[in-house]
């Protein structure tokens, strides 16, 4: 009987042991294995989520994993802990749900990766200035607010709806479209311009980067920092500043400004807290961010062989952010 007691005790802490998992952190084991980073479909994000993940991988030993998805799934995803990371969450973008999120607890902003962008509606510079070199003519000379589109809808006019105008907005699933077609109304563009929703971040930018080429009219969304605002010479028309009433009112202000934070689900300060002390010293710019997706774009690489050209161009940034012995591990990986 002594015996069978003994072999039940032992089976009884082994059970135990096993629902606990590698989660013991006095004995500096891991609590998770696998770090699971949104992808919400821009490219920046993917740049930031590929330095992240090379850190994390390398210096700190751990799998890490990408789940794609629109704004309002990701973040919810984070919300639930089916994402562990967010490397670029534009709270003023989502403002009720981030604000919601974070005062229920759900998640935890670790840092701010930058807070120097800027979004709204741009034109190629050449509609108003025209370009001598290209032999373009102005053909929009007095546009410089969103709402002077009123007065050119012929110049941008919708191919499939020739007596209006086209707007290229933003992909339905972000969280930005539906304040643009708030704007539109404000505006009073719906009568002379129709909304065009692309499905993705790449129809947006083929659809710019075809009117650019032929040196035709174009208006629509677009942010920085992207390689697209690096690259092409645009102007960002202009709205009236930025008042929160008015902006929550009927979005008729320009857009607030913006941190791109770099948030956490509730569990990751105590499932991984060296990592959380990483992601708490994670902090870029936009021209830094900027400086990556035109590398991206001009040697048509993905976004982790652009990480690893600016993590090792920027070591004296990233390695800041982690202990000397992590940098190390990361910098041999590299």
């Amino acid at each position: 009987m002594k015996k069978l007691m003994m072999i039940l005790s032992i089976c009884l802490l082994s059970f135990l042991t096993a629902c606990g998992g590698n989660d013991d952190a006095e004995n500096g084991e891991k609590s998770i294995e696998k770090i699971i980073f949104a992808d919400a479909g821009w490219d920046s994000i993917r740049f930031h989520n590929s330095i992240a993940q090379t850190i994390i991988e390398n210096g700190y030993g751990y799998d890490t994993e990408v789940t794609s998805g629109s704004t309002a799934a990701t973040v919810q995803g984070l919300r639930q802990g089916d994402i562990n990371v967010y490397m670029e969450l534009w709270t003023d973008n989502i403002k009720k749900v981030y604000n919601e999120a974070i005062d229920a607890g759900d998640i935890v902003k670790t840092s701010v990766n930058f807070d120097d962008n800027v979004q709204g509606l741009w034109v190629p510079t050449y509609v108003i200035e025209g370009d001598p070199e290209r032999g373009i003519e102005p053909v929009a000379p007095d546009l410089k607010t969103v709402e002077d589109l009123k007065k050119y809808p012929e110049v941008f006019e919708d191919p499939d709806d020739p007596g209006k105008g086209r707007i290229v907005g933003a992909p339905s699933g972000w969280a930005v479209s539906k304040q643009l077609n708030t704007k539109m109304e404000t505006y009073g563009l719906k009568e002379t311009f129709n909304y065009f929703g692309p499905g993705s971040d790449a129809a947006i930018v083929s659809s710019l980067a075809a009117a650019y080429e032929s040196g035709e009219p174009w208006v629509g969304y677009y942010w920085s920092p992207t390689w697209v605002t690096g690259l092409y010479d645009l102007t960002l028309l202009k709205e009236p500043e930025y008042n929160e009433e008015t902006w929550e009112k009927n979005k008729g202000t320009e857009f607030p400004p913006n941190k791109v934070v770099v948030a956490v689900h509730k569990d990751m300060p105590e499932q991984a807290p060296e990592v959380v002390d990483f992601l708490k010293n994670y902090e870029t710019s936009s021209k830094l961010t900027e400086e990556a997706l035109n590398y991206m774009k001009k040697n048509d690489v993905k976004a982790d062989e652009a990480a690893k050209w600016w993590m090792k161009k920027h070591e004296d940034i990233w390695t800041k952010w982690v202990p000397d012995d992590v940098a190390q591990k990361v910098k041999d990986a590299l």
